[in-house]
């Protein structure tokens, strides 16, 4: 009993640290991609240009 509840809190530990970690990459990403749609001004207008696209023809 008391090493399934050692078991429980050091997983839940690890599923902590994974979403910490998780959520400072996906930070990182966005910041990322605001970077490079600012120093790239025209091929992240064609980007959004392509997205605005798929979504028009996306059959629901």
């Amino acid at each position: 009993m008391v090493d399934r509840d050692r078991n429980d809190d050091e997983t839940a530990r690890i599923d902590a640290e994974r979403r910490r970690r998780r959520a400072q990459f996906l930070r990182e990403l966005n910041e990322a991609k605001e970077l490079r749609d600012r120093v790239q001004p025209r091929r992240a207008r064609s980007a959004r240009m392509r997205q605005a696209m798929r979504m028009r023809t996306f059959r629901w």
